[in-house]
This record gives structure tokens, C-alpha cells and sequence, in this order.
């Protein structure tokens, strides 16, 4: 898994129309001697193909009944998982299934930028991950398929957000939230990265928004503003900051120190908060990635469920939702050593 992104140079080069902070005002250098070691690199592997067997015949992934119920989601997961580990479209061992699961997204997709037929019930989740899949592999293909189809889902990203600045379970700027609107400032981000126009007023409504939801007491954020502070709110909080430019902000440092204190395997949202607490510590670097990557990679090699060479982890309480999810999630994290996914790139 050594080969490298051709992206990875233009991401640097587009990376300062992205930041609202002053040019220059990036993170430092940080030497980063996290690497993926044998052992851990032949659990990704096994995990990797278990998720291959998984996929179904139209290309998407589900098993469990939560994951059936959300297919784009879960194909979006397990696309991110893979590219993690250097898989694209037709390259790779895996390309064959990642070219699959990127046609079945680009099936889901309507003339009016939604997943599916009809925007119910929490759609915008849906929306955010797997407008975020679709970003990272048009970032890495320039596939003018996928351009097409990223445009509308940004588009609709953009008119939904509401006055405060956030988004919530429609795709109607009315009511905003945490975990929702992280999903969404990610997928701009990946976007604006790989060329698509993002209005920089839709990224500082954003930061906005999510600055609000700061808990000054505890150094967490909240779901809402005035919310009391949790691990996976705080996780998506300081990832989306950090994605919008603001490194050095101080709000990052408490809610790093903060999800250090608060993050127990046993609560609930373990894996979703993960999702985000593993790329926010990963773009603070140094010491503090050290610690957290140690930390994570100790517990998921011991909760690993081998068969044969297969890998796979099952769902962790409230917010695991299947093995599918899980053992996408977990793969991700293991693999960010590999620096392959442009947007986890400080």
C-alpha cells in the first residue's frame, strides 16, 4: 500500500481557498512517526476482504437491518474505507467493488441533487457521507460522471442551511444541529478541494454555527447551542472546524483535551463519534495523534473478530448500527497512517 494520490499536490495547491483564516495562518509541521505496523496492516487487509464479500450485487453494502434501511449511507462508509487503504475505481486489488459501490451512489442520484426518491425522515445524513465519498473519488478520478452528479449534491447542500448557519434532518433551511451539519461542512470542504465552488459565506455561517454550540465549562461542544457537551457532538465539532481552517483555535485544543477525558468504548455513539474524533485528532498531529491512534488501534485489535483472514468488528452500542458500519468506520481509522485520503491531509 504504498502508492501515492496524484491529488495529493493539487490538494495542497487549492488547500488556502478553503481556510477562512489568514493565508499562512495553516498548522505547523508536525513530524508524524504514527505508522501502520505488520500486524495491524493484516487486520485492514482481513477487514477489507470481509467488506469485498459483503458487497451486493447492485454494488451497495448492508447487512444488518438498521444498515439495510440506509444503503447510500452504508455504501458511502465502506467506499471512504476503502480508499483509505488506496483503493480507487478499477485500481487497486479492490477496484473492481469500489467502482461498483461508486455506481450504485451515482444511480441513487436524482436531477434534483437527492439520494433515493424522496428526502425522509433524517435524509441529510445520508446526504453528507455520501456526498463526501463522492467528492473524495472526483478528487481522485476527475471522472466528469461524478462532477455532474457532486455539483447538484452541493448545490442542495448550500440552499439548505439554515439562518444560523447549520443543517438538520431535511434538506429545507429551517432547523440546524451538530451532527448533522458536521457531515455537511465536510462534504463543502472535500468539494471546495477538488475544485467546486463553494461560496465562502456558506463556510463562516458555518463556523458560526458550530462555535454556538460550544459548552465554555467543560471545553465539549454541544448538539445545540445551550446543549450540554458530549463525546461524538464534541468529536464532530472540532473536526469541522478544523476542516474549515481554524487549526489553532482554542475551541479545537478543549475539545481535543475534552474527547481525551470522555472517550469510553462503552458509552453510547462510540463508533459514529470515532468517525470524527480519529480526523480531528489527526490534523492537530504530534503528540496528541500519537496518543489517540495508540489508544484506538490498542482496543480495535483486540475487539477484531478473525475468521479465516477475514476481519470484521460488530456494532458497538447506540449508533453502531451494523457490522457493515463498524468494521467501515474501524478500517478507516487504522488506516490513516496510509495518508491516502486528500481530505485528511493537514
Amino acid at each position: 500500500m504504498t502508492r501515492l494520490f496524484p491529488l495529493v499536490a493539487a490538494f495542497c495547491a487549492v488547500f488556502a481557498t478553503v481556510s477562512i483564516a489568514a493565508p499562512g495562518a495553516g498548522p505547523a509541521a508536525k513530524r508524524d512517526t504514527v505508522v501502520v505496523d505488520d500486524k495491524t496492516e493484516v487486520v485492514i487487509k482481513g477487514a477489507l476482504k470481509w467488506l469485498a464479500a459483503s458487497q451486493k450485487a447492485n454494488g451497495s453494502w448492508a447487512t444488518s437491518g438498521e444498515e439495510q434501511a440506509h444503503p447510500v449511507a452504508i455504501t458511502a462508509y465502506t467506499l471512504m474505507a476503502f480508499q483509505s487503504a488506496g483503493h480507487l475505481p478499477g485500481e487497486g486489488e479492490y477496484g473492481k467493488q469500489v467502482a461498483a459501490g461508486l455506481q450504485y451512489l451515482l444511480d441513487q442520484m436524482t436531477t434534483e441533487g437527492i439520494y433515493g426518491q424522496r428526502p425522509s425522515g433524517q435524509y441529510m445524513y445520508t446526504h453528507g457521507i455520501a456526498t463526501i465519498a463522492l467528492a473524495e473519488l472526483y478528487g481522485q478520478t476527475r471522472s466528469p460522471v461524478i462532477r455532474q452528479k457532486l455539483d447538484r449534491a452541493i448545490k442542495l447542500i448550500i440552499s439548505s442551511q439554515n439562518d444560523e448557519g447549520g443543517w438538520r434532518y431535511r434538506p429545507i433551511a429551517k432547523d440546524a444541529d451538530m451532527s448533522v451539519t458536521v457531515l455537511q461542512v465536510v462534504a463543502l470542504r472535500a468539494a471546495k478541494n477538488s475544485g467546486i465552488e463553494v461560496p465562502q459565506k456558506t463556510i463562516d455561517d458555518a463556523v458560526k454555527y458550530v462555535k454556538a454550540c460550544y459548552h465554555a465549562g467543560s471545553g465539549g461542544f454541544g448538539y445545540q447551542p445551550s446543549g450540554g457537551p458530549g463525546f461524538a457532538r464534541t468529536s464532530a465539532a472540532i473536526y469541522s472546524l478544523q476542516v474549515c481552517g481554524l487549526y489553532d483555535d482554542p475551541m479545537v485544543k478543549a475539545g481535543s483535551d475534552y474527547i481525551f477525558k470522555n472517550g469510553r468504548e462503552e458509552q453510547e455513539w462510540y463508533v459514529y463519534g470515532n468517525f470524527y474524533a480519529a480526523p480531528a485528532q489527526y490534523m492537530i498531529g504530534g503528540e496528541t495523534w500519537e496518543k489517540w491512534y495508540a489508544l484506538m488501534k490498542e482496543g480495535l485489535m483486540k475487539s477484531a473478530k478473525k475468521d479465516g483472514d477475514n476481519y470484521s468488528w460488530e456494532s458497538k452500542g447506540r449508533g453502531g448500527v451494523g457490522p457493515v458500519y463498524t468494521t467501515a468506520v474501524f478500517t478507516m481509522i487504522l488506516s490513516m497512517p496510509y495518508h491516502y485520503l486528500p481530505l485528511y491531509q493537514r
